[in-house]
């Protein structure tokens, strides 16, 4: 990977969507006034040359209900906090996703803003390990801006995803120093995944290299094999070695609390839902439903039992988090978002003949829909940091995918 790419248009556009990738995990303030930049100057350059991507699409529509969505909660929420704030992240990937989507960017510069979604990982992984093994400035294993143990553990299986889907598509051909790259990326995030203690994160990923596997299998049957040898030796070393992921899991078994609370805090959601089933109790207020969960209990007619309900500062769940917090309404969107998603990775499933770039650039949007879904399953997916990594993937296939077809 060169360390910068050729030149193309637009270069101090894409130099501010490459900072903005650069410090997407590791520092707030920077991330923010890199992502505003990029949207003037992608703006600027498009109005100048009354270019604009292309006509208008499927995804445009989505886009624009997506982010739609967000505010239209806001102004009908059933509890008013800071559901206009909440709405704000939705803009702030949703934009992103849009114009990275409409760039139109060459191949060589959606390797690198790739290349350097997994190197400015592995910086700022490091930055983690030193914080939780050497300085002890934090509890446990995080990317800095990311923050919560598990949302960073969600951002690092997508980047292990696009990782192991890149070294496969050009590992005869890459240069020595992008193989090391990869495998270091998909090495250090194994382990990460596993001293981060995320069940969830974890065991997504170990289904994505096995689903990795037999997506390649008309190209070679190696990876499978390989990949199916190594979870059973790390799932094996696990348990004997008592890894404190399995530690964790036998302790919450034992504690009877195999799924950490989740029924109870979904449970929370649920009432939140019964009470405002359209348009919810708005975003980024699920902490504040704690304050009349009684209430709602026992207004329609139910006893309200302490042991049945965790109120905590989300859903821990991407469903439940989402029906609480922008009702039927909202909830509609996002799967909406996440089933077109899997359409267009299914309708244009890579073939034999198809080339590395096209190869390792589905892999990146589908590792991300693939964590994002099944992960989203016990944690709170597709917001902020590990939302906007999400979009940046599907983007750069999908800014890939219009520069064939304009070329066909």
């Amino acid at each position: 990977m060169r360390f910068f790419p050729a030149a193309t248009r637009y270069p101090i556009e894409f130099a501010f969507l490459a900072l903005l990738v650069v410090f997407l995990p590791a520092f707030e303030a920077p991330k923010n006034i890199f992502w505003a930049a990029y949207v003037i100057a992608w703006m600027v350059n498009r109005v100048k040359d009354k270019d604009f991507g292309g006509k208008w699409q499927t995804w445009d529509t989505l886009i624009i209900l997506w982010i739609a969505s967000g505010y239209i909660v806001a102004a009908f929420a059933g509890l008013k906090h800071e559901e206009w704030l909440g709405a704000h992240d939705i803009l702030r990937y949703g934009s992103i996703f849009w114009l990275v989507m409409r760039g139109r960017y060459a191949d060589a510069q959606l390797r690198w803003l790739l290349g350097a979604i997994i190197l400015s990982t592995l910086v700022t992984l490091g930055m983690g390990f030193w914080q939780f093994y050497v300085s002890h400035t934090k509890n446990s294993l995080q990317l800095h801006s990311v923050g919560h143990v598990n949302h960073s553990a969600i951002y690092l299986a997508m980047v292990f995803g696009a990782a192991l889907f890149w070294l496969l598509a050009a590992g005869r051909t890459a240069s020595g120093a992008l193989r090391a790259l990869l495998l270091a990326a998909i090495g250090l995030i194994t382990l990460a995944l596993f001293v981060a203690e995320s069940r969830a994160a974890a065991g997504m990923a170990l289904l994505l290299a096995l689903c990795i596997g037999f997506i390649w299998l008309p190209k070679s049957k190696a990876p499978l094999l390989i990949m199916t040898v190594v979870a059973i030796a790390l799932i094996g070393g696990s348990l004997f070695f008592n890894a404190r992921l399995v530690e964790k899991t036998r302790g919450t078994i034992e504690s009877n609390l195999a799924f950490a609370e989740r029924p109870e805090i979904w449970n929370v959601a649920i009432e939140a839902w019964r009470q405002y089933p359209l348009f919810g109790v708005g975003m980024d207020n699920f902490n504040q439903i704690g304050k009349h969960l009684q209430g709602w209990v026992e207004a329609r007619g139910a006893s309200f039992e302490h042991k049945r309900y965790v109120t905590q500062g989300h859903g821990h769940s991407l469903y439940f988090n989402t029906l609480a917090e922008r009702g039927a309404f909202g909830l509609s969107i996002v799967l909406a978002v996440l089933a077109y998603w899997a359409y267009c990775l299914v309708r244009r499933w890579p073939s034999k003949t198809d080339d590395d770039t096209h190869w390792l650039l589905w892999g990146g949007a589908f590792s991300a829909w693939f964590i994002t879904v099944g992960v989203g399953t016990f944690n709170t997916t597709l917001h902020h940091e590990h939302a906007i990594l999400a979009v940046l993937l599907l983007g750069f296939w999908l800014s890939h995918e219009a520069g064939r077809a304009s070329k066909a």
